[in-house]
């Protein structure tokens, strides 16, 4: 009866090596994925602020809100105008105009002016793939003076929202890499702003943060893949 042979050392050794490898190479590439990731939302997230302060720098006044854009702007028309009144709102009624979405109004007032790359125009009622840009996951981006970042006492102000559905490891490292890390201070903040899916939830353990208290920290490692984060103007 012939004995049945096993495993050397060597061969052992060898596999070992191989699933070492593999592993490595499979853990490499979803590092790869998510610095992608993260870099793609990172330089989303400054053209858009160049591109906001740039506007201001040439035409006094913010896109959106600009009440002479048809007077200066070429492509836009009568109609396509903001209030004038200093505060990227929604809703908001030029003078002898009819109601307008002034945070819609902005992406059209961006890309005539040629700031941002795309053309919007603006269109009454919500967010369409036409009016407005979207991040990586297909959610609607937002500029606008509100309070609907941070902690329910932020005071109101200007701010872009880089809409939801990102993952919350995506999130966190962008906060950490633009600003503090930490999503209830600095000029990167946790936002629950829903743009047209489902808003970004906090304060608990199976959501985007630990607790809403300004020492709060990002759930980093839970998996939550709807989160939101707004950069303050």
């Amino acid at each position: 009866m012939q004995k049945q042979k096993g495993f050397t050392l060597i061969e052992i050794a060898i596999v070992l090596v191989i699933i070492g490898l593999l592993l490595g190479g499979i853990l490499k590439g979803q590092e790869l994925i998510t610095n992608a990731r993260v870099r793609n939302l990172i330089t989303q997230q400054d053209g858009i602020k160049a591109a906001f302060y740039g506007f201001q720098d040439r035409y006094h006044a913010y896109p959106g809100d600009y009440a002479q854009a048809n007077v200066n702007i070429a492509g836009v028309i009568a109609g396509h105008t903001g209030n004038g009144n200093g505060r990227i709102e929604n809703p908001a009624t030029p003078a002898g105009g009819s109601v307008v979405e002034e945070d819609v109004l902005v992406w059209e007032h961006l890309s005539r002016a040629g700031f941002i790359n795309g053309t919007y125009t603006w269109a009454a009622g919500a967010a369409t793939t036409t009016t407005s840009p979207t991040n990586p996951y297909n959610i609607f981006l937002q500029i606008i003076n509100d309070n609907t970042y941070g902690v329910a006492t932020s005071p109101q102000r200007h701010n872009l929202k880089s809409g939801g559905n990102i993952p919350v490891e995506i999130i966190a490292e962008v906060d950490r890499k633009i600003d503090d890390g930490m999503p209830y201070t600095g000029t990167f903040q946790f936002s629950a702003y829903p743009g047209n899916g489902v808003a970004p939830a906090e304060n608990g353990a199976a959501t985007c943060t630990s607790s809403r208290a300004p020492d709060g920290i990002w759930n980093a490692t839970n998996g939550v893949t709807n989160c939101g984060g707004a950069s303050l103007l």
